[in-house]
C-alpha cells in the first residue's frame, strides 16, 4: 500500500465523487475504482457502503479514512520539513481565483516570485468565486485568492489588498467626457453587471441601494472579460475593479470615471485551508502576496 494510495481515497471521500477523484490526481475513474477494491481486499473490509444510492462510507471505512488523512499530514510535513533542511524550494502550487485577480492581480506577483525561485510551478486555475471556497475545503487546490472574503471555521484568510470600484463607461456614451460623477447621475442608466452570485455584484447592488439608485440592469455575465466588452459596444455601464481596465483605458476602448466624494474598497484576500502543511515553495509566495506590493 503506498501513499498515492491512501491520496486518491481520500480525494474520493472528500469529493464523494470517482470522476473527480480522478482529475485531481491524473487518473482514470476505473482506476479510482480498481484502488478502492485494492485496498478492500488489502484491509479485508468494506470500504464503501453499496447498498446506498449516495456514497456513504462503512464504519471500517471512516476509520480508515481518518488515519489516511493522519497519514497523508505526517507525509506532507516531512517533505516540507526535508525541503527547508535542503533550502529547497520547488515543487507545484495550484491557486484557485476569479479571473478579475488571476488576470489583472496576479501576474505581476507570479513574475517577481519565479524569477526567484525558477524551480516552481504554479498552475492557476479560474473558477466562480462559490467555486474557489470549495476547492479548498476539498483540498483539491493549495490557495485561494478571492474578493470579499467569507470568514469561515476551516479556512484561513490573510488579506492581500484591496482594489478601488470605479464606474467605466465607452468612448462613446455621455458620461465619457466627464472628470468625476456624482452618484445621483447614475439613474435610470442602462448597466451591465456580474451575475447575481458573484462577490462584487453583491458589492454594487449594496452601493446601489445605499444611494437609492434606480438602475436598469440590461445584462449579467459570469466574468470580468465579458462585462468590458459589453461596455465597449456601449450597451450600459458597468461598475469594475479599477485595475482590470487599465489596458482598455491606457488603449481608449473604456472611459474610466472616479466617483465625487466617494471611494468604494474592493478587499482581497489569499485563502488556503487551517492545518494544511505548506511547503516552503508555499510559505514563499504567501509572504510575497501578503507583504510586498509590485512596482
Amino acid at each position: 500500500m503506498h501513499v498515492e494510495n491512501f491520496k486518491v481515497f481520500a480525494d474520493l471521500v472528500e469529493s464523494e465523487s470517482f470522476s473527480r477523484a480522478a482529475k485531481l490526481n491524473g487518473i482514470t475513474q476505473s482506476a479510482v475504482s480498481q484502488q478502492l477494491r485494492g485496498m478492500e481486499k488489502h484491509f479485508k473490509v468494506l470500504i464503501v457502503d453499496r447498498s446506498q444510492k449516495q456514497f456513504r462510507l462503512t464504519n471500517e471505512g471512516i476509520k480508515l479514512y481518518g488515519s489516511a488523512k493522519e497519514m497523508l499530514r505526517l507525509y506532507e510535513t516531512l517533505n516540507s520539513e526535508l525541503q527547508e533542511m535542503r533550502k529547497e524550494i520547488s515543487g507545484t502550487i495550484h491557486i484557485s481565483t476569479v479571473y478579475s485577480i488571476g488576470l489583472h492581480e496576479l501576474p505581476p506577483y507570479i513574475k517577481i516570485f519565479l524569477a526567484d525561485y525558477p524551480e516552481v510551478n504554479i498552475r492557476v486555475e479560474y473558477r466562480r468565486a462559490n467555486m474557489v471556497y470549495e476547492d479548498i475545503l476539498n483540498n483539491s487546490i493549495d490557495l485561494g485568492l478571492i474578493a470579499y472574503p467569507e470568514k469561515h471555521k476551516q479556512l484561513e484568510v490573510l488579506p492581500f489588498h484591496d482594489d478601488t470600484l470605479i464606474l467605466v463607461a465607452s468612448p462613446e456614451h455621455p458620461f465619457a467626457k466627464k472628470s468625476s460623477i456624482d452618484m445621483s447621475e447614475l439613474n435610470g442608466h442602462k448597466f451591465i453587471g456580474f451575475e447575481p452570485d458573484i462577490p462584487t455584484r453583491k458589492a454594487t447592488d449594496r452601493i446601489f441601494r445605499e444611494f437609492n439608485i434606480d438602475a436598469e440592469l440590461v445584462m449579467e455575465f459570469d466574468n470580468v472579460e465579458t462585462v468590458k466588452r459589453a461596455v465597449e459596444i456601449n450597451a450600459g455601464l458597468a461598475i469594475l475593479p479599477q485595475t482590470t481596465v487599465n489596458r482598455e483605458e491606457a488603449q481608449n476602448l473604456l472611459k474610466v470615471i472616479p466617483f465625487k466624494k466617494h471611494n468604494f474598497r474592493r478587499p482581497l484576500a489569499l485563502i488556503h485551508r487551517k492545518g494544511r502543511v505548506l511547503t516552503p515553495a508555499m510559505k514563499k509566495l504567501i509572504e510575497l502576496l501578503t507583504t510586498q506590493t509590485p512596482a
